[in-house]
């Protein structure tokens, strides 16, 4: 199997920020460089020096890498591209934290864009899916294909926790049900419900690049604005988005973090229809527990839970009130 370092450069200050971004996102086995790395050996190898070049001693200052290594496969593209999205997120939060800068083995970071098209394939997902990068050619064989242009930052299908939320929205969604899809990315998920029946879908993202991008793949499938609309915004802290966005869902689906599952969760329960389900996942193994207590908390009910390479997914209804 292949393997691809991927380095990202910052300062000493973005070190620890940078780590723990990382690591939230279920990448381990991190690889930490700096300054310091390079004063130690020098120190613990005198006797190997008879001088350090001035040129090299100025370039070390301030340097700081972290290195993770992934599959050279669409599974290693999407987690580098989850990376890129939350690592452009700290940049524009965080300049002091430059140059945060990201290369793969020498390939510079602009140079993705050439390259990672060729780590998607179509991929059948579940029982009746079937997911087609737009740029490659396949038949669907009696599945609904599901056409896709993601962008170099939004997702495909190929990752655990996308897979999940499509093989959950496959067995709920029936014809003329309403689906309000959370933190919407390449709109695949909402667009998925859409093709297998659902009436209408409402899909919002924080990232306003995401408008545009999920617009494009739902016209890539035929599906037009009168049955979709996507809006960027924060739901729990934007009244007007929230005011479009309207209730009575019959199933509300967010593949999104741990964090803003659980800060989420008390929003839901007020944006579902009477008997509706919410699909959530996006959810790190080892924060599962925690996770489905806060669901509970806010009032859900675990109908099922469901596990994919370190991933958890729930579906959950409003529990019954006693």
């Amino acid at each position: 199997m292949k393997w691809l370092a991927i380095h990202i450069d910052t300062s000493p200050a973005g070190l620890e920020p940078v780590s723990s971004l990382l690591e939230d996102l279920g990448i381990e086995g991190l690889v930490i460089e700096d300054e310091g790395d390079f004063r130690e050996f020098l120190e613990n190898n005198q006797q190997y020096w008879d001088y350090v070049d001035e040129a090299l001693d100025q370039s070390m200052s301030g340097k700081c890498r972290v290195t993770f290594y992934v599959e050279d496969s669409s599974q290693g593209f999407t987690t580098v591209a989850a990376a890129r999205i939350a690592l452009a997120e700290l940049k524009k939060a965080h300049p002091e934290y430059a140059p945060l800068l990201m290369t793969m083995d020498g390939i510079e970071d602009a140079d993705w864009e050439n390259n990672w098209k060729a780590f998607y394939k179509p991929m059948e997902i579940g029982e009746r899916l079937i997911v087609i990068p737009d740029w490659e050619q396949a038949e669907p064989h009696g599945r609904v294909a599901l056409r896709m242009n993601p962008g170099l930052t939004f997702g495909t299908g190929s990752h655990a926790t996308t897979r999940l939320c499509l093989q959950a929205l496959e067995k709920l969604v029936k014809p003329g049900m309403r689906v309000l899809d959370l933190g919407c990315g390449s709109g695949i998920l909402s667009i998925a419900a859409l093709l297998l029946g659902a009436e209408r879908a409402f899909a919002c993202d924080i990232d306003e690049k995401a408008v545009d991008v999920a617009y494009e793949n739902a016209a890539l499938n035929g599906v037009g604005r009168d049955r979709y609309t996507v809006r960027a915004g924060d739901v729990t802290g934007d009244p007007g988005l929230r005011k479009d966005m309207g209730g009575g869902w019959d199933v509300v689906v967010a593949n999104i973090v741990s964090d803003v599952i659980i800060a989420l969760a008390p929003t839901v329960g007020e944006l579902l229809a009477q008997g509706g389900v919410f699909i959530c996942s996006g959810i790190i193994d080892d924060r599962a527990e925690e996770v489905k207590g806060r669901l509970e908390e806010a009032g859900f009910a675990i109908s099922e839970s469901h596990a994919s390479e370190g991933w958890f997914s729930f579906t959950c209804r409003p529990a019954e009130r006693g």
